[in-house]
């Protein structure tokens, strides 16, 4: 084999222009599809990372009715009780959830203000100690909760960027006060979303998941919900899964953990996850579908190059008569002269996949850069196209080869 692969090269380093042009066709298609593959995997990455956040792997688990949001304002549903203590212990026992908060909150909340500044829309949270690193949140000016805030009930809030910007827009937020429902509250601290926590919104449709985010957020210790809105409200909860693979099968787990504290609640009230990486599944085979013709259409390159590469090889073979009458003469079997022909085919398109690949990368990044579409190499395709390549050398080498091995040694001397 060894042999073979050698005489290859040196074949193809006879006739560099020929090989190149007859390799051109696979260069094409396997770049054509690299390219593709690339795209597809960046925007499936870039979907995960829109829905979900780079690293937080947060769910949401909050009582629904029905199919949509139960809102407090409507009162306490008949039939649900408080998660107890018990079940908020058993959900953070969860082998895959790293972290869990639990909160009230109002959407849209009215009656937040700071002397003349009002923030319509935004919302405020009832939060317990581990609401931030959960959600991936930090303190970038002032102080987060203490314990006091929480066992005093001491009438504290934090605020994220954009309740300040509304609220405070001449700065000096830190030790003013606000008020929510005409109740004082003293900010004491500036909060906002990590990085590595934020989803990217670069549609509507993700706008219209994150936009309340937008209007600013206003958090309070729990312990102090009950001096605005109303006691023994229940609780959603948000866990972080320890990875973004087991988010939704946590979220089901702590829902049925929930749903014990839901009995013979009317118009279909229960706690429900919202699996957001089941939408992110459902967008990556949409763009996989689409993308997916595109890499068959690709793949109508490599048909072509394959036609190219039997072509050529069948007039090497008619070139190279002598020396395979030769060499039969001399005794080569039928075998020895089928595999060197063989290798020359399965070598020649390999190369051409490897510079198909590499084609297909650059093409990749400049898809990227031209187009603002994200992209991102697969390791495991790269491998499999180059063997492809060599594969469809090996199929339509088949038949030049076979012409060869079944020449007639003296008819081949005789010819030449």
């Amino acid at each position: 084999m060894g042999e073979n692969i050698r005489l290859a090269f040196e074949e193809i380093g006879a006739h560099k222009l020929r090989s190149f042009l007859t390799m051109l066709g696979v260069i094409i298609g396997i770049a054509s599809i690299i390219a593709i593959v690339s795209t597809i995997k960046g925007t499936n990455e870039q979907i995960v990372q829109n829905l979900i956040g780079a690293g937080n792997n947060n769910v949401t688990i909050s009582l629904r009715q029905g199919e949509g949001d139960y809102f407090m304002d409507m009162g306490v549903p008949a039939g649900v009780s408080q998660v107890t203590d018990r079940q908020k212990e058993e959900i953070l026992e969860l082998p895959d959830v790293v972290n869990a908060t639990f909160y009230n909150s109002r959407t849209y909340a009215d009656s937040i203000t700071a002397g003349i500044n009002n923030l319509g829309g935004g919302s405020v949270y009832g939060v317990d100690s581990r609401y931030l690193s959960t959600c991936g949140y930090s303190v970038y000016a002032g102080r987060g909760f203490i314990d006091d805030d929480f066992r005093t009930a001491h009438k504290v809030v934090l605020l994220d960027e954009s309740a300040v910007g509304t609220l405070f827009p001449s700065g000096g937020a830190i030790g003013a006060t606000i008020e929510i429902r005409r109740e004082p509250f003293i900010v004491v601290g500036l909060i906002r979303r990590d990085k590595g926590s934020s989803p990217v919104i670069n549609s509507f449709s993700d706008y219209i998941t994150y936009h309340q985010d937008n209007y600013g957020m206003v958090l309070m210790p729990d312990t102090c919900w009950s001096i605005v809105y109303m006691f023994d409200e229940p609780q959603n909860c948000v866990i972080q899964a320890s990875s973004t693979n087991a988010m939704s099968s946590m979220g089901r787990k702590v829902e049925e953990l929930m749903n014990r504290s839901v009995s013979g609640a009317s118009n279909e009230i229960s706690y429900k996850a919202e699996d957001l990486l089941e939408k992110a599944r459902n967008q990556q085979e949409l763009s996989a579908s689409t993308n997916n013709m595109l890499v068959w259409i690709a793949s109508i390159a490599l048909f072509v190059g394959g036609i190219g590469v039997m072509n050529i090889m069948l007039v090497s073979v008619t070139e190279r008569t002598a020396e395979i009458g030769l060499k039969k003469a001399l005794g080569a079997r039928k075998r020895r002269i089928m595999f060197q022909f063989l290798a020359e085919a399965a070598v020649l398109t390999s190369l051409g996949g490897i510079i198909g690949v590499l084609a297909g990368i650059g093409l990749s990044q400049v898809i990227s850069k031209m187009s603002d579409i994200p992209v991102a190499v697969s390791i495991p395709a790269s491998v499999l196209a180059v063997a492809f390549s060599m594969l469809i050398g090996l199929i339509f080498g088949i038949l030049p080869s076979y012409r060869a091995a079944n020449m007639d040694p003296i008819e081949a001397l005789r010819r030449e």
